[in-house]
């Protein structure tokens, strides 16, 4: 904020200079009264004591407190523009400690591969390229173009032989390079555009059903009367591992649904591998289960398949047959208690209906801009892909967490299966196979986090890119062989996983970071100006249209998007030639935020948690208080030293990647092409900052 004195000693020094000049406002409402004007806004600024309340000061006062908005705003832009000049001057300073710190060999354990290989010879190729254009633009041997009637010259002409190099390098790029990446880049085009036009559909549709206020209705109310409808039998399921920070909101949410008790049962499926927060998670059932909730643990001795194998243990077990529906929320989520209220309705005189999926409401979306920009594809996501396809094809895939199953449509598709790490996208394509119809509600909503930190959200992309191209491989048979009709099949294959799950991330990574880059050193192989700018503007701003609060981050969310298309590249390339990675499961890191924004609130709660666990040593017998005093002895022993350092990590892919994009900037200053420079740059970047991790929260 820029100093008051200032300002208060430049408004004294014009006080001086105008005496007894009068200030003239007009004012549009002439009663306009100072208790319109909001008390923090007035009291915000002691150098300006009012000391007659009267209705006759009413335009002084107005104007001083114009006045002092627009000194907070000056002062707002002068901080901003401090920090802009701060973080220029820091920046050197941050990429010289990150590169050579002695964290990075720890810090990074990945191994060299194809792709890193094959990034870092674009970048070698990209800086000799470079270095022979400067030299030649130097000798003012450059041309922009190599023109068609440029023929070698003869041996006298010659200015040695970095000049025929440069000369033969010209020949070489026009008749063998350009016409390979001129090619590429067509290819790429033509997917671009398929995919935009799938994209502009796709918010038509949401636009339609807006228009029509089109949305799943049931036909009978329930639940209005005692007897007008039956509760069936429900089993609640929450799958976790290791999740200690959220475990207890989680299971404390659920198991305040408003069901009779005696019609539902709450499985807590927990796969911890720490013996810790195993007995922490059993000593939440057992508090719950005392207060007359039908709940159990279930805790598998061999860990196998991940998610789906924990989910297929539970189901085997010899009660589920009374169920009727089955209620799956991951750790971080947490309904609202009338969830199955507004879900479980819709199957009555559905009998098709094998899905009811719910949308996802994120508590953490402010967070950082890394949070803001997951907002922004995950509101495109729900508003728009799930809810049309939920509408006119009656299919979307199953998003794995607050969504409602028929059991019998998971029995008939073949159950959980452990083949791929998407489970919920498999069970989804089964059931679709076999005629089971889905149904998504918008209206309904369940709190839940989004990743803080960058390197859980590429963990997520990856198995999120990975699995469906690994599931694709699998299940393409099935698909050709159903007995569906044709364009359900023609849905399936070419819309649900090779437009949106493969040629996505193909040519976002091929045409912005690798064709563009190149172009720059290759000028016969233009990109057209739409191509850069127009097309991926307009695809970006209809992302946006479902969460328009995140408008002013359109421009980050246009090179965010495009810097992930590395990680989602590689995902997909793991997936679809099944390579190590393509079946790799890292549970997301959570950070336990609480829906309760009021402290007062928070501090309820708290009071009437220590109330309920006190009472819940009351009920508790001398042996399990023992216990639980031995586990409250061990948690305080460890917590100081079971909080490890943040720290950032080095992503070798994307700093390659940022040279070589802020390389190609470099080249495209040669020949003066503006969009081509601020978009390389941009993006450079962009890239820069992701490589050196310095986007969202550290990782512990």
């Amino acid at each position: 904020m820029a100093p008051r004195s200032g300002f208060s000693g430049w408004w004294a020094r014009e006080k001086q200079l105008q005496k007894g000049t009068p200030v003239v406002v007009t004012m549009e409402n002439p009663n306009y009264s100072v208790l319109e004007i909001p008390a923090a806004v007035v009291d915000e600024d002691e150098a300006f004591p009012s000391t007659d309340k009267g209705r006759g000061k009413n335009a002084k006062q107005f104007t001083w407190v114009l006045l002092l908005k627009a000194h907070h705003a000056a002062g707002r832009l002068a901080s901003a523009a401090a920090l802009l000049w701060a973080l220029l001057w820091a920046l050197p300073g941050v990429v010289g400690r990150r590169l050579f710190s002695r964290r990075r060999a720890a810090a990074s354990s990945e191994k060299p591969h194809l792709l890193l290989k094959l990034i870092r010879a674009f970048l070698f190729f990209s800086l000799v390229a470079l270095a022979f254009e400067l030299i030649a633009h130097w000798n003012r041997w450059h041309f922009q173009q190599l023109p068609e009637n440029l023929h070698l010259p003869e041996a006298t002409e010659i200015q040695g032989w970095m000049h025929s190099t440069y000369l033969y390098w010209l020949f070489f790029r026009a008749n063998y390079i350009a016409y390979t990446i001129q090619t590429l880049s067509n290819m790429c085009i033509v997917l671009f555009v398929i995919q935009s036009l799938d994209r502009l559909a796709l918010c038509f549709g949401c636009f339609w059903i807006r228009l029509k206020k089109i949305k799943p209705k049931i036909e009978e109310e329930p639940f209005k009367e005692d007897d007008s409808y039956k509760y069936p039998m429900v089993l609640v399921q929450i799958p976790m591992c290791n999740e200690r920070e959220v475990y207890e909101q989680s299971i404390s949410t659920v198991c305040e649904i408003d069901w009779p008790r005696d019609r539902l049962l709450i499985q807590v499926l927990d796969d911890s591998d720490d013996e810790t927060i195993q007995r922490l998670i059993s000593t939440e059932v057992s508090k719950w289960s005392q207060r007359g909730v039908n709940i159990v643990y279930r805790h598998r001795l061999v860990r196998t398949g991940y998610k789906a194998g924990n989910l297929k243990s539970a189901m085997s077990c010899e009660y589920v047959k009374d169920y009727e529906f089955v209620a799956i929320f991951d750790a971080d989520f947490q309904p609202n208690p009338d969830f199955l209220k507004l879900t479980i309705p819709h199957f009555k005189g559905n009998p098709e209906l094998g899905l009811v999926q719910a949308r996802w409401s994120f508590i953490n979306t402010n967070e950082n801009l890394l949070t803001r920009l997951q907002n922004i594809n995950l509101a495109f996501h729900f508003e728009v892909e799930q809810q049309v396809n939920g509408i006119f094809l009656n299919f979307f895939g199953f998003n794995g967490t607050a969504g409602v199953w028929r059991i019998k449509a998971l029995e008939d598709s073949g159950g959980w299966l452990e083949r791929t790490t998407v489970e919920d996208m498999d069970i989804a394509v089964r059931a679709h196979l076999h005629g089971w119809k889905f149904i998504f509600l918008n209206d309904v909503k369940v709190l839940c986090e989004v990743p803080e930190s960058f390197e859980a959200y590429r963990k997520q992309q990856h198995r999120w890119h990975s699995g469906p191209m690994h599931l694709f491989r699998i299940c393409l048979p099935d698909i050709i062989t159903s007995k569906i009709s044709i364009w359900k099949k023609a849905n399936l294959i070419l819309l649900f996983f090779l437009l949106r799950k493969l040629v996505l991330p193909f040519y976002s990574f091929t045409l912005f970071c690798v064709i563009l880059p190149l172009s720059m050193f290759i000028p016969e192989a233009e990109l057209p100006f739409w191509v850069i700018c127009y097309v991926p503007v307009i695809m970006s701003f209809l992302n946006i249209l479902p969460a328009l609060q995140s408008f002013p981050f359109i421009v980050p969310y246009l090179l965010f998007e495009n810097a992930m298309s590395v990680t989602k590249f590689n995902a997909m390339i793991s997936g679809l030639f099944k390579l190590g990675s393509s079946y790799e499961w890292v549970v997301t890191k959570k950070a336990g935020r609480s829906s309760e924004s009021d402290l007062l609130t928070v501090a309820d709660k708290e009071y009437s948690k220590s109330l309920s666990l006190l009472q819940f040593h009351k009920q508790s017998s001398e042996s399990e208080l023992i216990e639980l005093a031995k586990l409250s002895e061990r948690q305080q022993h460890l917590k100081p030293s079971s909080q490890p350092k943040k720290s950032n990590k080095i992503y070798k892919k994307e700093l390659a990647l940022s040279l070589l994009l802020l390389t190609a900037a470099a080249r495209s200053l040669l020949s003066a092409q503006g969009i081509h420079f601020y978009f390389l740059l941009f993006q450079g970047v962009s890239f820069l900052v992701i490589g050196l991790d310095l986007i969202g929260e550290q990782m512990s």
